[in-house]
């Protein structure tokens, strides 16, 4: 399990960009913040999708939260 650092959520991010990328879209993240919040802004197709909310939780949340255990949550900015 890996700690939470920027370095780790950009690690986790990138394993998933190929994903939201083959869709048109991507991940940016904005903020790690002390509560172990994780901020992170979609892009490209992904940023007015009707199912991000799905990717959101479904897909990048757990991904997150299942390699960073000490994440909280993650919101969309």
């Amino acid at each position: 399990m890996a700690e939470l650092t920027e370095e780790n959520v950009r690690k986790v991010l990138a394993k998933l960009e190929p994903y939201l990328r083959a869709d048109g879209g991507g991940v940016e993240l904005t903020e790690i913040t002390s509560k172990g919040i994780v901020k992170v802004r979609l892009t490209g197709a992904c940023a007015h999708c009707p199912l991000s909310v799905m990717t959101l939780r479904a897909g990048i949340e757990r991904a997150l939260m299942s390699e960073i255990p000490r994440i909280r949550r993650v919101e969309q900015v």
